[in-house]
């Protein structure tokens, strides 16, 4: 917790079911407030890490009003075959994009949905670049000065002996896509995450998303990093959280870090603040957590001490933030929203 700023923790809003497609976990929700209510759209897990997406609406930013008995989204495609993880969602002019994760027991790579009515949503292609490791590799080794930490998984498949095999097989992970809720100077704006950062990519259509687009990208990376592990909380990597919400200040980013400890990983909820204009630019990063581990419910469940931030909505002036807790539940946490921007001010980038 910042000096001067109150988080206020409000407990566990959703928990897994005893339906089928919900039995392990109901975690890491997209929300979008429409009215008073608030449509959240979470990562729905059965037995064997099987994910769907359900779906329910709340009453206000806290209080279960519908919760759907089956899921909205399932998987349909052999690139999803293992499950649709981690959606995210906004509305751009008359249409919801929700971005998510498909998985299929080996690649995790980005796709994302539309919708006119939150009801009925049509699946478009995957989206992030498809290139495997060894692939990979030669693209950014044109970039100079380049974080060495984005070889970090070629260099673990090589160090367990599977580099050969491995390296020409499993495609680049690309995960916590997440639009930004409007076009910025006429084009589509979407964070995405290859380890260890946080990127941006501008684009007019997604179908100019192809592997050419994707190779003069890779090969320029570093232009398109918006931020790198930095502090000591961010020790392993970071990742885009709920999707940039548009203030008078600038984008505030709600975004997840992965400490690496002794005992394992611990995932904390954090804070920037970027430019409107140009969200390449950060104008103020929180040099602590926002939220870390504290309470049972974040620190015990299918894996230990996770705050996984990924959605938020405003009510008045206090800024609800939705977070999946020790991979199993969904919990919210508040924070007044001026006082955050003021602290983010307080600590430039």
């Amino acid at each position: 917790m910042q000096a001067d700023l109150v988080v206020h923790r409000h407990g566990v809003v959703l928990d897994k079911s005893n339906q089928g497609f919900e039995n392990a976990g109901a975690l890491n929700p997209a929300c979008i407030r429409v009215g008073k209510e608030v449509h959240m759209f979470y990562r729905a897990v059965r037995h064997g890490n099987y994910s769907t997406i359900g779906h329910c609406i709340l009453n206000g930013p806290r209080i279960v009003a519908m919760r759907a008995d089956k899921p909205l989204m399932i998987p349909e495609h052999a690139h999803e075959s293992q499950g649709i993880e981690d959606p995210r969602i906004v509305k751009i002019g008359d249409l919801y994009y929700m971005t998510y994760t498909v998985y299929d027991r080996m690649n995790a790579l980005g796709a994302y949905a539309t919708s006119k009515d939150l009801k009925t949503f049509i699946k478009h292609p995957v989206i992030t670049p498809k290139f495997t490791y060894r692939e990979f590799k030669k693209l950014i080794d044109c970039c100079p000065d380049l974080n060495q930490k984005y070889l970090f998984h070629y260099k673990m498949l090589k160090e367990h002996g599977l580099g050969e095999d491995m390296a020409d097989k499993l495609l680049v992970w690309d995960k916590n896509l997440m639009f930004f809720p409007r076009k910025i100077n006429g084009r589509f704006a979407l964070l995405h995450r290859i380890h260890p950062g946080i990127q941006l990519v501008l684009f007019d259509d997604p179908k100019e998303l192809d592997r050419k687009f994707w190779e003069d990208y890779l090969m320029d990376l570093n232009r398109h990093i918006v931020m790198d592990p930095l502090l000591p909380h961010e020790s392993s990597h970071i990742g885009g959280g709920a999707p940039p919400i548009e203030t008078a200040e600038g984008w505030l980013l709600i975004y997840h870090s992965a400490e690496d400890t002794p005992h394992g990983f611990v995932y904390h909820a954090c804070a920037a603040l970027l430019d409107r204009d140009d969200p390449l630019k950060v104008i103020g990063r929180l040099k602590r957590p926002l939220i870390s581990p504290r309470e049972p419910y974040e620190k015990e469940g299918y894996v230990k001490n996770i705050v996984f931030p990924s959605g938020a909505v405003v009510f008045d002036d206090d800024l609800y933030i939705y977070y999946g807790a020790a991979d199993e539940r969904v919990a919210v946490a508040s924070v007044d929203l001026p006082a955050l921007l003021e602290q983010l001010k307080k600590n430039p980038s």
